[in-house]
C-alpha cells in the first residue's frame, strides 16, 4: 500500500499531461479517469469540489494544478481559506471560501482503490464584476477648448464601456473608453458617467467638467423714483468663474458707501441702492462685470418722478404759486409732457 505522497506525485503528473493537451492513463481502464463541468463561481464566493468515494477506497488527494491542497484528511495547504467539509466512504469534499482570479485553474480529485487509482477533474472559472481602474480627474477648461476623456476598467468577462452627460435621458455620448468633445461649449459642462458593465455586475464613476466662459450682461431696466425715495439698480451677469462687478456714473466709478449709495454683490447679481434718492442722483449709470476672459456691460437710466399732491388734484393746475402768492400759470399739459420726457432727456 502506497501513502498518499505518492498518489500526490501521480496525480501531479496527470496534471501535467491534461494542462498540455496529452491522453491521460493510469493503472486502470481510460473510463477511470472523469472530467466533470467546468464550475463558473463569482469573485468572493464559496465553491465546493466533490468527487465520488467507494468502499474499496485506499487514499484520497485533492490537488490544485500541481499543488496539494487534501491528503486525506491531511490539509497540506497553507491557505486558510481552504477547508475539509466531508470524507467518508460515499464523498471527498472540500471548499474554497472568498474565490480570487487565482483560484482560477483545473482541480483533480485522486482516488486509489485495491484495484487501481483513478482521477477525477473540475476546471474552476472565476466571473469578476467590473471594476474603473483608470479614470480621468476632474477638469477646468476654457469654452471652445477641446476635451478628451479616459475611462478603463477591469473584469471577466471583459467589461463595456459607455459614457453619458448626466442627469441625461439616457442619452449615450459614447461607448468607448474614449471620449472626444471637440470645442466644448458651457452647454456641455456638468457631470460625465462612466459605466462599466459585465454579466457580473456595474461599476459607475464620475468625472466633473468646469467650462469656464466671459461674462454676458443682461440688458439693464431704466428705474424712475420720486425725490427722496429709496431706489435699486439691479445688474445679473452670466459668467464662469463668477464676475466681479463695478458701478460707474457717467464716467466716475462708484465705491461702496459713496455718497449714501450702497453695493451688494451676491453671486450673479450686483444691487446699487440708494437710500434717500436726491437732484443729483439722477442720471446714468453702468455696470460692468468682470472675469478673467472679458468683460461685459449694460447701462441704466434713474430718472425723476414727480408724485402730484392731493391739494394740488383737488385744486386744478392754478393752484400751483409762486412765492409771492401770484400764479404761475401753469399750464397741466405742459407739465405732464416734462415728467413724461424726462427720461429721454436725461439721456443726453
Amino acid at each position: 500500500m502506497k501513502n498518499p505522497l505518492y498518489w500526490a506525485l501521480l496525480v501531479g503528473m496527470t496534471v501535467l499531461l491534461m494542462e498540455q493537451g496529452l491522453p491521460v492513463r493510469s493503472q486502470g481502464d481510460q473510463s477511470d479517469n472523469k472530467m466533470m463541468d467546468n464550475i463558473t463561481v463569482k469573485q468572493g464566493d464559496t465553491v465546493t469540489l466533490s468527487c465520488a468515494q467507494g468502499d474499496d477506497v485506499k487514499h484520497t488527494a485533492w490537488l490544485n494544478r500541481s499543488s496539494i491542497l487534501y491528503a486525506g484528511e491531511d490539509k497540506w495547504s497553507v491557505d486558510p481559506r481552504v477547508s475539509l467539509m466531508t470524507r467518508n466512504q460515499e464523498e471527498f469534499t472540500i471548499k474554497i471560501e472568498n474565490v480570487d482570479m487565482t483560484d482560477e485553474g483545473l482541480y483533480v480529485c485522486a482516488v486509489q482503490t485495491n484495484s487501481r487509482p483513478r482521477t477525477t477533474s473540475v476546471h474552476i472559472l472565476v466571473q469578476v464584476p467590473p471594476k474603473i481602474i483608470n479614470l480621468s480627474r476632474d477638469i477646468v477648461v476654457n469654452e471652445g477648448s477641446n476635451v478628451t476623456l479616459m475611462c478603463q476598467a477591469s473584469g471577466k468577462p471583459e467589461p463595456s464601456i459607455s459614457w453619458r452627460l448626466a442627469p441625461s435621458s439616457g442619452d449615450l455620448a459614447s461607448d468607448d473608453e474614449y471620449l472626444d468633445i471637440p470645442s466644448i461649449s458651457r452647454q456641455r459642462a456638468g457631470t460625465y458617467e462612466c459605466t462599466a458593465v459585465n454579466d457580473i455586475d456595474t461599476d459607475v464613476q464620475t468625472v466633473d467638467i468646469t467650462v469656464n466662459y466671459a461674462p454676458t450682461v443682461s440688458e439693464g431696466r431704466d428705474v424712475g423714483v420720486t425725490l427722496g425715495q429709496r431706489g435699486v439698480l439691479e445688474c445679473e451677469a452670466d459668467a464662469v468663474p463668477e464676475a466681479d462687478f463695478e458701478w460707474y456714473k457717467d464716467d466716475r466709478r462708484i465705491f461702496n458707501g459713496f455718497d449714501g449709495m450702497e453695493i451688494i454683490n451676491t453671486g450673479s447679481l450686483s444691487k446699487l441702492t440708494f437710500f434717500n434718492v436726491s437732484d443729483g442722483d439722477y442720471g446714468n449709470y453702468t455696470c460692468v462685470a468682470t472675469n478673467k476672459l472679458g468683460n461685459s456691460n449694460t447701462s441704466f437710466l434713474l430718472y425723476v418722478v414727480i408724485e402730484p399732491t392731493s391739494s394740488t388734484l383737488l385744486q386744478g393746475p392754478r393752484a400751483v404759486q409762486d412765492g409771492s402768492g401770484g400764479a404761475m400759470g401753469v399750464h397741466s399739459h405742459t407739465s405732464l409732457l416734462f415728467i413724461v420726457f424726462l427720461p429721454f432727456l436725461l439721456r443726453f
